[in-house]
């Protein structure tokens, strides 16, 4: 006899250009199940998912394709999220060579401008991405993401295994782009006291449930849901986040 299992029900919410919603839950809260079911690398049983005005939840890889590029991810291993044999120039041309985005010339030359921006020298163009740091690897996933022009990016615990300096810093890169870019963040994480200085709004997570849904200064001050009260850090632990972040 099957047991069917619901990772997710009745999710609802909604992210603007140039906002950040961040949703946040212990592990198995079906955090990742959601961010997998948004940018489509998973199909969902039900319900809808909305880019703009294209209703995106039951189209076929074929339909897809063009809206592929509207929604990038972020993973949490970024060593795992590219070729290991490939240099840095290799990974993030690799979108814009798929989706036939300009010659080999203009490729490299986009290549270059994206380096640039998320903070690595071009002169490292050629070095194998594993022999990159940790954060400096993030900087070329989010190259590489940023390579065809996405209006969401879906960060999928992407500050996780980096130490608190490098996440700070990460934090702040990804502040700027969107606000270069108008860039919609949805963030995926456990960790409130990162939250705190990214998202514009928090929904916390429970048993595939949003339990708690509100701005993050509210949910922050005042938590009304058993597991945002157990999830949430000490105010030590915030302030040394804030902290950080201000002197990255």
């Amino acid at each position: 006899m099957r047991t069917q299992i619901i990772a997710v029900d009745g999710v609802d919410f909604e992210i603007q250009a140039g906002r950040t919603l961040a949703l946040v839950g212990s592990s198995g809260s079906g955090k990742s199940t959601i961010a997998r079911c948004v940018t489509r690398l998973e199909r969902p049983d039900r319900g809808e998912i909305w880019l703009g005005e294209a209703e995106i939840s039951q189209l076929s890889s074929r339909q897809l394709g063009q809206f592929r590029g509207k929604i990038q991810m972020i993973f949490q291993d970024s060593s795992t999220a590219m070729n290991p044999r490939f240099s840095a120039i290799e990974a993030i041309e690799e979108p814009l060579l798929i989706q036939k985005r300009g010659n080999s010339a203009q490729c490299r030359q986009r290549v270059v401008e994206l380096m640039n921006e998320v903070g690595l020298s071009s002169t490292w163009a050629d070095r194998n991405v594993m022999a990159f740091s940790g954060g400096q690897r993030q900087r070329i996933a989010i190259a590489r993401a940023l390579a065809i022009e996405p209006e969401i990016l879906v960060l999928d615990e992407a500050f996780t295994g980096l130490d608190l300096s490098t996440q700070a810093q990460i934090a702040n890169l990804l502040l700027d782009l969107q606000a270069a870019h108008s860039l919609a963040y949805l963030l995926i994480s456990h960790d409130l006291a990162l939250v705190a200085k990214i998202a514009d709004e928090i929904a916390v997570l429970s048993k595939g449930k949003i339990v708690e849904r509100g701005a993050t200064a509210a949910i922050l001050e005042e938590p009304r849901h058993a597991e945002t009260q157990r999830l949430l850090p000490s105010r030590g632990t915030l302030r040394r986040a804030a902290a950080a972040g201000a002197g990255a």
